[in-house]
């Protein structure tokens, strides 16, 4: 039997867009995370204490944050062609002047920085395959994207060791050449963006006639069925307790992954002992199973529609898997336990991502991505910071690793009080 306009329409959009999107978010990791790298030789030749290196590393979400919801407006307004490129280009080239870091000042401004020019890519895109899958395949379409954030470890952590090697090359630390190496193609691929992105269906030469129609159809159909059960307009969004309440459980996954994420590097290095390289292969593992559990877990959400327990289960598994890493001194199952943190906390991404569609539209989703996203990406300043200053004051990750635990119970917790929410009922 032939496929309806519709599913050929969503295969197309799958294989084009999927790719090319995860592509860019692998990227954007790249320069997001590099410093955790960075650091192994960064810290030793600036002098940087535990304490500086996770305010500097996690100072990228105070300027991410402020950021956000204006920049994903504007998205909003010009279209996601333009303004994604605009975001590449620009972190880019702050990532590669990362390596004119001389000392915490220059540290802490160029991280800021770097996070003021990357804000609103990730709610963008968000709110982007939202003109293009329906609510019932959103999970599994925002799973496969969001794949690039332990991607980008599996491909970035031995990339980063290969890349520190170059130590004293040309007259460049290794740690210079990471920076250098990982900011340039943030770049070249913003310029592929402006001529290739297709802004909505209507756009995208790929699709038949009738398949852009059956889109535009359901993404008319979606958008009056939410106006007319809610009806919130960008100010009810941006004050709604359930918008605030989502960015709480996404601020508690984010202390956990970028907690981890940001450390990992040094934390191998002290569980192991081993060369730049190594340490880079050993840091991806985790990653690579994080990238199968949030594919199937996008999966299973999107099959039976059940999006709470898909976020907080997963978040408990990752609460298990941080404390006992805490605890754990043998580097074989300490790397388990971190494996099965690293699962739980981005495994649950797809799903819950998919909930602000089912009571946002138009602008007011735009900007309730924005405020989720910003207030989650605050985690990403606590979570680091507060592992380094624990650190610097014990000595050991033990008291960070437990407080990335507590974090994603806290997580779970809000999330099932959310399957409370009037506005969050029904299925998709």
């Amino acid at each position: 039997m032939a496929a309806t306009p519709e599913k050929s329409a969503y295969a197309k959009v799958t294989r084009r867009l999927i790719p090319f999107l995860m592509l860019l978010y692998v990227v954007a990791w790249f320069d997001r995370v590099n410093v955790g790298f960075a650091a192994l030789q960064m810290n030793h030749d600036l002098g940087f204490s535990s304490s500086v290196f996770g305010f500097g590393a996690g100072v990228f979400f105070i300027g991410y944050a402020l950021f956000e919801v204006p920049s994903n407006l504007v998205l909003a307004r010009v279209g996601a062609r333009r303004w994604i490129a605009r975001i590449m280009v620009t972190w880019g080239l702050v990532s590669v002047a990362m390596l004119f870091v001389r000392g915490p000042l220059s540290f802490y401004a160029l991280r800021f920085v770097l996070g003021v020019a990357e804000a609103g890519f990730l709610p963008g895109v968000i709110y982007y395959l939202g003109q293009w899958y329906p609510r019932a395949e959103r999970a599994r379409a925002i799973s496969w994207f969001m794949v690039g954030i332990p991607l980008s470890t599996v491909l970035g952590a031995p990339l980063a060791g290969l890349l520190l090697g170059l130590n004293g090359w040309h007259g460049l630390a290794g740690w210079q050449w990471l920076y250098l190496l990982e900011g340039l193609p943030a770049v070249l691929l913003g310029v592929v963006v402006l001529f290739c992105l297709p802004d909505t269906p209507a756009e995208a030469r790929w699709l038949t006639p009738e398949e852009q129609q059956a889109l535009a159809r359901q993404r008319e159909a979606e958008h009056a069925d939410t106006s007319a059960r809610h009806g919130f307009g960008l100010r009810q969004a941006l004050l709604h307790p359930t918008v605030w309440l989502l960015g709480f459980v996404l601020f508690a996954c984010q202390c956990g992954s970028y907690g981890l994420t940001l450390w990992i590097p040094q934390i191998v290095k002290g569980l192991s002992a081993q060369s730049d390289l190594l340490v880079g292969f050993i840091s991806a593992l985790p990653y690579i199973a994080a990238a199968i559990g949030m594919v199937l877990l996008g999966w299973s959400s999107d099959r039976s529609g059940e999006r709470f327990w898909h976020v907080a289960l997963p978040s408990l598994v990752g609460a298990a898997g941080f404390a006992a890493s805490a605890f754990l001194h043998s580097p074989v199952l300490a790397m388990l336990a971190l494996t099965v943190a690293a699962v739980g906390d981005l495994g649950s991404r797809g799903p819950f991502w998919a909930l602000p569609g089912r009571f946002l539209s138009g602008s007011a989703l735009a900007g309730g991505i924005a405020l989720i996203n910003t207030l989650g990406s605050l985690g990403g300043f606590v979570g680091p910071y507060a592992v380094g200053l624990v650190k610097d004051a014990t000595g050991s990750f033990t008291g960070g690793l437990l407080l990335l635990a507590l974090m994603l119970v806290a997580s779970a917790v809000a999330t099932l009080w959310l399957k409370r929410s009037a506005v969050l009922a029904g299925r998709g």
